[in-house]
């Protein structure tokens, strides 16, 4: 079982580089680029340092989502704004952690919801970038939803998040609670499968003390979905690419 896992986790590892190869393909020179933040985005800022290596690439300005973003792109010597300067995006890249057949999103997974949620509404495209393994058929099958709030108080939004139905549970990691770059806490609160992600995403927002939440419904225009050695593109209806 231990060499069948091992093996998993380095086809899923492939094909989440294979996708991230595909979105920097999309990038052309000149663009306002917003990139949000995750495993999958730091193999983008590796793909997009080295189109510019080669001269593929240039006048590229870049807004990241989080400061792990910026450190990857400082790693690269790819510069990086501030969305105030930049307010108005040509395309955003992102992963995601939950996409169900109608393009919503579960995302917060890389603690930075708060940041992506504002980078993606700033883009006029909305690319998402996962593996295969990121499909699911509803919302909540495999993932909490994340819930970023105010840590003064924060025991109120968990109390309230649980009248919701969920189980809310304090984000912690090496024995402290995980703050993100605004400051903030998360909960992950498992609903289990969500069949009417829009409607639970307006009962979380107006919970107090909640800042953002992972429920992403019209964010995603397209999805790169990396699988079996390709890259397939979902697109959301309506969407004109």
């Amino acid at each position: 079982m231990d060499k069948e896992a091992n093996m998993d986790a380095a086809m899923a590892a492939a094909d989440k580089q294979q996708a991230a190869v595909a979105a920097a393909a999309t990038v052309h020179s000149g663009m306002r680029l917003g990139l949000g933040s995750g495993s999958t985005v730091a193999l983008v800022v590796a793909a997009l340092g080295e189109r510019v290596t080669r001269g593929e690439l240039r006048a590229l300005t870049i807004v990241a989502a989080s400061s792990r973003t910026e450190a990857a792109l400082a790693q690269v010597s790819l510069p990086f704004a501030t969305l105030n300067d930049y307010p108005e995006l040509d395309l955003s890249i992102d992963g995601a952690d939950e996409v169900d057949p109608n393009l919503a999103m579960i995302k917060g997974g890389g603690d930075a919801l708060l940041r992506e949620r504002i980078v993606l509404a700033a883009a006029h495209e909305r690319l998402i970038v996962v593996d295969h393994t990121k499909l699911v058929p509803m919302l909540g099958t495999k993932w909490a939803v994340p819930v970023e709030v105010v840590r003064w108080g924060w025991r109120v939004a968990e109390r309230s998040l649980r009248a919701l139905g969920s189980e809310p549970v304090l984000r912690v990691r090496d024995g402290s609670p995980v703050i993100t770059d605004e400051g903030n806490y998360l909960l992950d609160c498992a609903f289990g499968a969500i069949a009417n992600p829009g409607a639970l995403a307006t009962r979380i927002a107006g919970q107090p003390g909640v800042m953002a939440h992972g429920i992403f419904v019209d964010f995603a225009d397209r999805v790169l979905v990396a699988g079996s050695q390709r890259v397939e593109t979902l697109t959301r209806a309506g969407h004109r690419a």
